[in-house]
């Protein structure tokens, strides 16, 4: 009997040990994305559900309706510097992403709401910017939503959402192009005197 307890406790901690190593599997896991882009960086954090066979844009999620760009809470994009939004100039800064999907084109929107639960709390009058893009239906689908960057430059890129067979790209754009430019071009001068010393303080050694 007494073996059979020392067993139950021993098993009682081990799995105890073992559920705080792991997590179980989220239904839509969370994730954080980092681009380099011009002198700074955007950020997007997001949930990702799946399709699961489902239906999605016009009955999972319904056309004209405001959705939260993902699950859960509202998927958030970080600017490290002043940007052009879809054609709308943004201030550097964290914003809620929220699309209004519709078959042919969707509205993409900055809002202000950054702690808002998914689109429930959505109100327009948080609105920072918005711009309508046009849907581009794809042959691969892509079982998890998924945002993304691509067709990257020192001045602009795409920012892309995906799921399903359905795509839209929202180009990003940033402010004061010359000036930024004159930046980089400072940074690289000054990257290059520091290798420049790097060298000639090892030669030394």
């Amino acid at each position: 009997m007494l073996k059979r307890i020392s067993l139950f406790a021993f098993l009682n901690i081990a799995l105890l040990g073992f559920s705080q190593q792991y997590n179980i599997p989220a239904v839509s896991p969370r994730q954080t994305i980092d681009q380099q882009f011009s002198i700074t960086k955007i950020s997007v954090d997001y949930g990702r559900p799946a399709v699961k066979g489902r239906k999605i844009f016009g009955e999972l999620v319904p056309f004209g309706q405001v959705w939260r760009a993902g699950a859960n809470e509202a998927s958030r994009i970080t600017f490290g510097q002043d940007v052009i939004f879809g054609g709308q100039k943004v201030k550097k800064g964290t914003y809620a992403l929220y699309v209004v999907p519709q078959e042919k084109e969707w509205k993409v929107i900055l809002n202000k709401g950054v702690n808002n639960w998914g689109a429930y709390t959505y109100d327009a009058k948080d609105d920072v910017a918005s711009t309508t893009v046009p849907v581009k239906y794809v042959n691969d689908k892509m079982e998890r939503f998924t945002i993304n960057f691509e067709d990257i430059t020192d001045e602009k890129l795409n920012l892309v959402f995906e799921w399903d067979k359905t795509r839209a790209d929202v180009p990003v754009e940033i402010q004061n192009v010359e000036e930024t430019l004159q930046i980089i071009n400072h940074l690289k001068d000054i990257k290059k005197v520091e290798g420049e010393i790097k060298k000639k303080s090892e030669a030394k050694k």
